[in-house]
C-alpha cells in the first residue's frame, strides 16, 4: 500500500516532554527527507492556558481536559474533512501515554511508538518498573494499556519493551492485521567527538577542574536512575581513583546528599543541573567513563548519547541496556557496587578502553535516524 502522507499526533506542549517532542521533531524531518507528505498534530492549550504546570495541582486536571477531552473532538471533526479520509493516508501517535486517542482515529491507518511500560508495570503492581503509582495513576495507566492493546501497528522501541508488551496482551502481535514491530530510536540531537580543548571552557563553567577526571551520570533523580550507585560505586573504588563524580540533570535530591555526605565523598561530587545541549557534549566527551546503573528502562538513550561521544560505558546489566549497547558496554549488577566498582577500574585499563570507544562508535550506527525513517515507513506499508 502506498503512504501519501502521515499525521503525527505529537504530545501535548505545556506539559514540557522534550524528549517526546524532539522525538515527533526526527519523525517528522525524516518523513520530509523521504518526499513523504507530513503534518504534526499537537493537543492545543485551552483550559490550561496560562498555567506555569499541567503536571500537578489544578494546572495538570485543566490539562486533562484539553487532553482527553477537547483534543479527541477536534480529532474526529478534522476527520470529517476528505483529505483524511482517504485509504493512504495514515495516523502515527508518537508517545504511548495518548494511546486513548486511537479511540478517536481510523484503527486501521493508526499506528503507534511504545517508548515503555513502565508506568503500566508500575500501575499493575510490578515491583521491578520502579515506577509506583497514584490511585487516580493506577486509572489513567490501565486506560491507556486498554487503549494501547487495540492498536494495529505498533513501533517498540527495544525488544524488551515488546516483551513486556506482549506479557501484558491476552492475543498479542499475531492476531490478524497486527503489525508490531522493533523500531529502535534514533538520536534525537547530535551527539558527537568534541576536541578537549573545545570540551574545556564548558567544563569550567561547571566547576569541573581540568587537572581532574570524572566519571558522569546523565538523568533525573527518580528512584529508578539509581544514582546512589554511582557513589557506591565510587567509593568502592576507594584509593585506586581519586577522580570526581558528575551528576547532570536534576539537582541532586536530599537523601542523595546525605548518602554522598556519610561515604565522604561530598568534596568529590559536582552537580549540573539541566546542562544545555553543547555543555552535555562536552561532558560526556570529557569523562573517564559514563556510569548507567538504571534499574528500568525502555530504551535508555543516554547511553548510546555516550558513545556517540567516545566515552566507554558502564551500564546495568538489566534489560534493555545490554540490548541497546550489542556488547559494546560493560555491564554490571546496577544493586553491586563491587560489581560496579570491577567494571570501572577495567575501564581505565588502555586497551579496554580503547575498544569499548571503537564498539562504541560502531554500536551507534545502528540508531541513525535513516535507520528509523525506513522502518518506520515500512510499518505503514504492506
Amino acid at each position: 500500500m502506498n503512504v501519501s502522507q502521515i499525521i503525527l499526533i505529537g504530545n501535548y506542549p505545556p506539559d514540557k516532554q522534550e524528549s517526546m517532542r524532539k522525538y515527533a521533531a526526527n519523525l517528522l524531518q525524516g518523513l520530509e527527507s523521504q518526499q513523504i507528505r507530513v503534518k504534526l498534530w499537537n493537543p492545543p492549550t485551552f483550559f490550561a492556558k496560562g498555567w506555569k504546570s499541567t503536571t500537578a495541582g489544578i494546572g495538570k486536571w485543566l490539562g486533562y481536559l484539553d487532553k482527553w477531552i477537547v483534543f479527541p473532538v477536534i480529532l474526529r471533526l478534522r476527520l470529517l474533512h476528505a483529505e483524511y479520509r482517504k485509504e493512504t493516508v495514515f495516523f502515527h501517535i508518537c508517545d504511548h501515554s495518548n494511546a486513548p486517542y486511537l479511540a478517536s482515529l481510523p484503527l486501521l491507518r493508526t499506528g503507534i511508538t511504545c517508548h515503555d511500560v513502565l508506568a503500566i508495570r508500575g500501575a499493575l503492581g510490578y515491583a521491578d518498573a520502579y515506577c509506583p503509582a497514584s490511585k487516580t495513576g493506577v486509572i489513567l495507566q490501565k486506560w491507556i494499556l486498554k487503549n494501547l492493546l487495540t492498536a494495529k501497528r505498533i513501533a517498540c522501541v527495544s525488544q524488551f519493551t515488546m516483551n513486556q508488551l506482549l506479557a501484558l496482551s491476552t492475543t498479542g502481535k499475531n492476531q490478524p492485521g497486527k503489525k508490531w514491530r522493533v523500531v529502535y530510536n534514533s538520536f534525537n540531537a547530535s551527539f558527537t567527538p568534541m576536541p578537549q580543548s573545545e570540551c574545556m571552557p564548558y567544563l569550567k563553567r561547571c566547576g569541573i577542574p581540568s587537572d581532574k577526571p570524572y566519571v558522569l551520570h546523565v538523568g533525573s533523580a527518580l528512584p529508578r536512575k539509581n544514582r546512589k550507585m554511582v557513589a557506591d560505586m565510587i567509593d568502592a573504588v576507594g584509593n585506586q581513583w581519586d577522580g570526581l563524580i558528575c551528576f547532570a540533570g536534576q539537582p541532586i535530591d536530599e537523601a542523595l546528599a546525605r548518602h554522598i555526605a556519610s561515604l565522604g565523598l561530598r568534596d568529590r561530587v559536582i552537580s549540573v543541573v539541566k546542562p544545555d545541549h553543547q555543555t552535555l557534549v562536552a561532558l560526556y566527551n570529557a569523562c573517564e567513563a559514563f556510569i548507567f546503573p538504571s534499574l528500568s528502562e525502555g530504551f535508555g538513550w543516554p547511553l548510546i548519547e555516550a558513545q556517540a561521544c567516545g566515552a566507554p560505558v558502564v551500564a546495568s546489566d538489566i534489560e534493555p541496556m545490554p540490548e541497546v549497547s550489542n556488547g559494546t558496554a560493560l555491564h554490571s549488577d546496577p544493586l553491586d557496587k563491587e560489581a560496579f566498582a570491577a567494571a570501572f577500574l577495567q575501564v581505565l585499563q588502555p586497551s579496554i578502553r580503547s575498544r569499548l570507544i571503537q564498539e562504541g562508535f560502531e554500536n551507534c550506527k545502528r540508531f541513525d535516524n535513516d535507520v528509523l525513517i525506513k522502518e518506520f515507513i515500512d510499518l505503514y506499508r504492506e
